[in-house]
C-alpha cells in the first residue's frame, strides 16, 4: 500500500503498527508524528508479551545541504507542529513501513523493522545524494515508562556510556534493564539534561487522558555524507546487548522472507499465480491483499515464554492475550492460514491454567495472574476443538489433551461454579445462568467501578446457545473416543436445554429472542442461537426466521452490528469522550465488525435450510448482497482506512461510520477475513 500526496491531516490520521511476535511493537503515523502515548519504536514487554513499555519513542532526522539545515521529522505540541511531513514524497506499508523523503535533489528513504522474537528495532535509511556535500543528523527521543502511563513534567536521570558509538543507557534508575543503542558509522555527541518537553498527544486528549509528557534525548548521530554518494546507515535500539553487528538489511530481508514464507504455507495464493494471469491487475491486487491479510493476522500471534507456548492478543495498541477473542478469532487467525502447529499451541495455552471448568479469560499485565471474569470462554472452547478437527482431522491430538478437561468443563457447569463471582450453575430447565448485578462476565463486560454498564446476569441468549453447542459437541466426542451408551448424558441435557430454550427465549411481540430472559432489548447476542456448528435454533423454523429479519432490520450496517438497536433506551451511536462516556456507550448502539461472522454463519444456515426454490433465491441473493458489501467496504477499509493493514476494535454506528477503539483488533481481522476467504 502505498500513498502520496501527504499532509498533515491525512498524515495523523492514518496508523501503521508492526510486531516482534513476543508482544511487543513498533507504532506511529503516515507523516511519523506520534499521537498516541502508545505510538513509538520499540515498545518492548519486560514481560513477554506483558508489562510493555515505551523504550525509544522516535528518531527525529535533520539534514545539512550546503550549511543550510533542513528538520524532516514531525512532532506535535499543543500549540506548534513542525513541517517534516512537508518533505515525504510518499509512504508505503507491506512488510515493512517506508518514508521516502525529498529535501532539494537529496532522496532519503528510511525503513523501520523489528527483529523477529527480540526487543529491538531497526531503522534502515538509504541516502541518495547529488553534487553537494550533505550531513545528516539522528536524534533519539527515549523514555522508560508502562505504555499506559505518561511522563508529565518529568525530569528524567540518565546515566550513558558511549564506545564506538554504541551506547548504554540506564534511564531513571532501571539498571536491571539497560538499553542500547547503536548507529553503522558517524560521530556521536552527547547531550547533557537534554529532553523534548510537551509532546502532545492529540487522541489521549480525545480519550480524556493527560495529553503531554517529556522524553529524554541522550545525545545525536552525525553522519557526513559526500557528493553522488549512495549512503547505507542503520540505527539500532534494542534491550538486548550485542547489537554491534546488526545490519538493517539484512533484519528487513529475514522479516520479508519469514512473512514470505507465511504467505506461501497459507497456500491462499497458489491458486491466483499461474502463468498466465501473473501481469492481471485484478489478481495482482487479490495476491496483494491475502499477503496484506496474512501480516495482519501474524501482528496478533505471540510467544508467552513463560508459558513455552504461543497465545494471542486480542488488539493493539492496549489489549493483551484474552481468552474469548482468541477463541473467536481462532479460525479466521490460525485455521484459514494453515498455522495448525500454533493452533495447537493456542488451544493449549486455552487449558493450561483452567480452574473449576473456567477458562482464563486473561492474564494480568503485571502480575501474570490469570483471570476467569468470563462464562464463555470455556463454552467457545468447544467449538475452537470442532473447528480444528474439521481443518486437520487431528483427533489423537484432542483426545490426549482436551477430552477430559471438556469432560469436567462440563461437570463443573453442572454442579455449578462461583469463582471470581461468576455464580454459574445449570437450572433445572437445562438452562445455564451467569453472573450477578456486579459481574460482567459476557463480551458485553463495561463495569465502572462495581457499576455494570450492560448487566446481563441470568440466562443470556448466547451463553445458552454455547452451552447447547458444547453438549453436543461432547456427545460427539465421547461416541468417537468411548461410547454412545456413555455419549447418551450429553445428549439427554442438550434435548433438554434445547426444548427450554425455543419455549422461553422467544419473543413474540418483538418477533426476536430474549436477550437474557425476561431483557427485551434487540442486541445481536441472539445470533449465536443459530451460527455455532450445532444450532440450538431450526434454521427452518418461523422462530429463527424472524429473530434473523428483526437483526437484520434493526441492527447490521456496512461495518458490523449494532450492539443494540436504535430507540432502545440509553442507545448511543458515536463512541467519544472520556472513559466514563466510553464505557457508557461500549455496548449501547456501537458497532462491532467481528458481530459480522455470526451474521454470516447464520444467514448461510438459512440458506441452507430453506426448501422453498423461491425463497431460496431470495435469501441467496440477500447472501449474495451481504457478502459483497463486506469485501467491498473492509477491503477498502483495509487500504484506505484509518489502519493500514488493519481493521479496527468498532466503529460508530452513524455517517461516516468513523473507526474508534483498539486500531488493529484481532476478532475484527479475523471474522471479516473469514467472510472474504469462504467467498
Amino acid at each position: 500500500m502505498k500513498y502520496t500526496n501527504i499532509n498533515l491531516e491525512n498524515g495523523l490520521n492514518k496508523e501503521w503498527i508492526i510486531t516482534n511476535g513476543v508482544g511487543g511493537f513498533a507504532s506511529s503515523t503516515m507523516c511519523g508524528a506520534n499521537t498516541r502515548r502508545y505510538h513509538g519504536l520499540l515498545i518492548a514487554p519486560l514481560t513477554p508479551p506483558a508489562r510493555r513499555h515505551l523504550i525509544l519513542s522516535k528518531v527525529d532526522e535533520s539534514i545539512e545541504i550546503n550549511d543550510k539545515k533542513y528538520d524532516i521529522y514531525t512532532n506535535m505540541c499543543k500549540n506548534y507542529v513542525s513541517e517534516g511531513y512537508k518533505y515525504i514524497t510518499n509512504f508505503e506499508k507491506e512488510y515493512v513501513p517506508i518514508y521516502t523523503y525529498q529535501v532539494e535533489d537529496v532522496i532519503i528513504k528510511k525503513y523501520i523493522c523489528m527483529e523477529y522474537g527480540k526487543n529491538t528495532v531497526v531503522v534502515f535509511y538509504q541516502i541518495y545524494n547529488k553534487q553537494n556535500k550533505a550531513k545528516i543528523t539522528l536524534t533519539p527521543i527515549v523514555n522508560f515508562r508502562d505504555f499506559h502511563t505518561e511522563t508529565s513534567n518529568h525530569q528524567f536521570k540518565l546515566r550513558q556510556e558511549e564506545k564506538n558509538r554504541k551506547l548504554k543507557l540506564v534511564i531513571d534508575e532501571n539498571s536491571n534493564t539497560p538499553v542500547y543503542i547503536n548507529v553503522s558509522e558517524g560521530k556521536y555527541i552527547k547531550h547533557d539534561n537534554d529532553s523534548f518537553k510537551n509532546m502532545f498527544y492529540i487522541e489521549e486528549e480525545k480519550r480524556g487522558f493527560e495529553a503531554e509528557e517529556n522524553h529524554a534525548i541522550p545525545g545525536r548521530y552525525e553522519i557526513q555524507i559526500n557528493p553522488n554518494e549512495v549512503k547505507e546507515i542503520t540505527f539500532v535500539a534494542s534491550l538486548e546487548e550485542n547489537i554491534e553487528e546488526i545490519n538493517g538489511k539484512d533484519i528487513i530481508s529475514r522479516e520479508i522472507a519469514r512473512i514470505s514464507g507465511l504467505v506461501f504455507d497459507s497456500g491462499l495464493t497458489e491458486n491466483i499465480s499461474d502463468k498466465e494471469e501473473v501481469g492481471n491487475k485484478e489478481v495482482i491486487n487479490k495476491i496483494q491483499l491475502l499477503r496484506n491479510y496474512v501480516i495482519a493476522t501474524d501482528n496478533f500471534i505471540v510467544y508467552r515464554p513463560s508459558f513455552g507456548l504461543h497465545t494471542v492478543i486480542a488488539g493493539y495498541p492496549w489489549f493483551l492475550d484474552w481468552g474469548r477473542d482468541t477463541l473467536i478469532s481462532f479460525e479466521g487467525l490460525l485455521l484459514k492460514t494453515k498455522r495448525f502447529e500454533i493452533a495447537k499451541e493456542v488451544l493449549l495455552t486455552m487449558i493450561r491454567d483452567v480452574k473449576f471448568g473456567l477458562v482464563p479469560n486473561g492474564y494480568s499485565g503485571y502480575d501474570n495472574r490469570p483471570l476467569y471474569n468470563s462464562v464463555d470462554s470455556s463454552l467457545l472452547l468447544f467449538e475452537q476443538i470442532e473447528k480444528y478437527i474439521k481443518y486437520t482431522n487431528d483427533e489423537e491430538f484432542i483426545k490426549n489433551n482436551f477430552y477430559e478437561v471438556l469432560q469436567k468443563i462440563i461437570e463443573s457447569y453442572s454442579k455449578g461454579i462461583d469463582v471470581d463471582n461468576n455464580n454459574i450453575y445449570l437450572d433445572e430447565d437445562g438452562l445455564i445462568s451467569s453472573g450477578t448485578n456486579e459481574t460482567q462476565n459476557t463480551w458485553m463486560d463495561a463495569k465502572i467501578g462495581n457499576y455494570a454498564v450492560t448487566p446481563r446476569n441470568g440466562k443470556a441468549v448466547e451463553i445458552n446457545s454455547m452451552w447447547y453447542n458444547a453438549l453436543k459437541i461432547m456427545e460427539e466426542l465421547t461416541i468417537k473416543f468411548e461410547t454412545k451408551t456413555k455419549a447418551n448424558k450429553y445428549k439427554k441435557m442438550a434435548q433438554k436445554c434445547k426444548e427450554s430454550f425455543n419455549a422461553k427465549f422467544y419473543n413474540k411481540r418483538r418477533k426476536c429472542l430474549y436477550d437474557v430472559l425476561g431483557d427485551s432489548k434487540i442486541r445481536p447476542n441472539q445470533l449465536f442461537s443459530l451460527s455455532l456448528t450445532y444450532n440450538v435454533l431450526d434454521p427452518k423454523s418461523e422462530m429463527a426466521k424472524e429473530m434473523f429479519n428483526t437483526v437484520t432490520k434493526k441492527l447490521l450496517n456496512n461495518y458490523g452490528l449494532k450492539t443494540l438497536a436504535k430507540g432502545e433506551e440509553n442507545y448511543i451511536e458515536v463512541y467519544e469522550g472520556d472513559s466514563f462516556k466510553r464505557d457508557m456507550s461500549y455496548h449501547q448502539g456501537i458497532t462491532w465488525p467481528w458481530l459480522l461472522g455470526i451474521y454470516y454463519d447464520s444467514l448461510k444456515k438459512i440458506v441452507q435450510a430453506e426448501t422453498s426454490k423461491t425463497k431460496k433465491k431470495e435469501l441467496q441473493n440477500q447472501y449474495d448482497k451481504f457478502v459483497n458489501n463486506v469485501k467491498e467496504t473492509f477491503i477498502k477499509e483495509f487500504q484506505e482506512g484509518k489502519t493500514i493493514g488493519g481493521i479496527s476494535e468498532l466503529y460508530d454506528s452513524k455517517k461516516p461510520f468513523e473507526a474508534k477503539g483498539a486500531f488493529q483488533q484481532a476478532w475484527s481481522v479475523a471474522e471479516v477475513f473469514r467472510i472474504i476467504l469462504e467467498n
